[in-house]
């Protein structure tokens, strides 16, 4: 494998630094602390910073063309480095259908209603490529979808974010090096109710 690229999903500005939406850039920031990788070029409309992984050469990218749009910076990022979406791509972002901090890692799958993930699939033909989704939470009876995606969580639900986000680097570093089978049954499995 060349290249290994590792793309976040959120919106730019910083009004929604920390917002449920931006869980994939979230993640990104981690792993780029964890393995020292500086994720400060601006190519493909998206941040990138390029570095090495358990031994694989990786791009870590936060596509700035918000969220909607992403799949134009990420078709951008495939076309440039030549890599193979099915094998050599892993997108992160947050899933409303999940509780705060709990991991769903898929090798495949169609978009389930997220807006980021239907326009990628969209740029580039196909639903074939890692994503790990990040859970934030169900959107309360009342709340407005957006108003909720775009607001921040609560003291509580922080602390179990970071353990979530800590989760999502680790099975970042377990995919990257070929093992996306010990990543989903590391952490795929619903969190025991603490009793």
């Amino acid at each position: 494998m060349e290249m290994f690229i590792i793309a976040g999903l959120g919106n730019p500005d910083r009004q929604y630094e920390g917002t449920r939406h931006n869980a994939g850039f979230e993640v990104i920031d981690r792993i780029a602390e964890k393995y020292n990788i500086a994720v400060d070029g601006k190519k493909h409309r998206a941040y990138i910073g390029k570095g090495v992984i358990e031994g694989q050469k990786v791009i870590l990218a936060k596509p700035q063309t918000y969220m909607n749009l992403s799949g134009e910076s990420i078709r951008s990022m495939v076309d440039y480095y030549k890599i193979d979406e099915e094998h050599e791509l892993l997108v992160v972002y947050d899933d409303i259908n999940l509780a705060p901090g709990q991991l769903r890692i898929r090798e495949k799958g169609s978009a389930g209603g997220h807006n980021g993930i239907k326009n990628i699939i969209a740029h580039l033909g196909t639903q074939v490529f890692p994503r790990i989704r990040v859970g934030v939470g169900e959107k309360p009876a009342k709340y407005d979808l957006a108003d909720y995606v775009l607001g921040h969580f609560s003291r509580e639900e922080k602390i179990v974010m970071d353990e979530g986000y800590e989760n999502a680097v680790d099975a970042a570093g377990l995919i990257v090096s070929g093992h996306i089978g010990d990543a989903m049954s590391r952490y795929n499995r619903k969190k025991k109710e603490e009793a």
